[in-house]
């Protein structure tokens, strides 16, 4: 079983319907750690340490965010730039991180018809990650595909927990090697 690591970060979460139900109905699963960086970090002052002694003890780091101006909340930026330091996360002796899957779950307000060349955006969300997917090359680390639910304004409650049963579904598969990854 592979153990997973959530990044979580949402700036907002007293206000979000699709997050809230998202997280709650990933709580207490065996093989996640949930790590909300805004609960843990409000001052963005992220312990860089405690943070690469997280991801050691995982196989898989996943970044939960909303979609937010093409990206992930800043909270991310600020934990990516501290803690993946030259020499321990890349680099010729920075070897830390290799072998590991890293990836994306991201909600985007919009429909996935506006996320496509011929869209309203004009890319993919998979081109708009092209960030996170280039820091796992350099990490030596192999990206997973990322998991998206589109049209977060218009889903119904009922919807937004038929999303969550999915997504507790999906890592379920990920952590028992039950998803096929590429």
């Amino acid at each position: 079983m592979a153990k997973i690591l959530i990044l979580f970060a949402h700036p907002a979460l007293e206000k979000s319907r699709v997050h809230a139900q998202l997280i709650a109905a990933i709580r207490g699963m065996q093989g996640i750690t949930l790590h909300d960086l805004y609960e843990v970090y409000p001052d963005f002052n992220i312990d860089v340490r405690q943070e690469q002694s997280l991801l050691l003890q995982h196989d898989i780091i996943l970044f939960q965010h909303p979609f937010y101006w093409y990206s992930a909340p800043a909270i991310i930026k600020q934990w990516m730039d501290l803690v993946l330091e030259h020499g321990w996360a890349y680099g010729h002796t920075g070897t830390a991180l290799r072998g590991k899957f890293a990836g994306n779950i991201v909600t985007a307000g919009a429909q996935e018809a506006a996320y496509q060349k011929d869209g309203w955006h004009h890319h993919t969300i998979r081109d708009f990650l092209l960030p996170f997917q280039q820091t796992a090359a350099l990490c030596n680390m192999q990206y997973l595909d990322p998991y998206v639910i589109y049209g977060t304004h218009r889903l119904t409650h009922d919807s937004i927990v038929e999303q969550a049963i999915s997504y507790k579904h999906m890592l379920e598969q990920l952590r028992d090697g039950q998803l096929k990854i590429q």
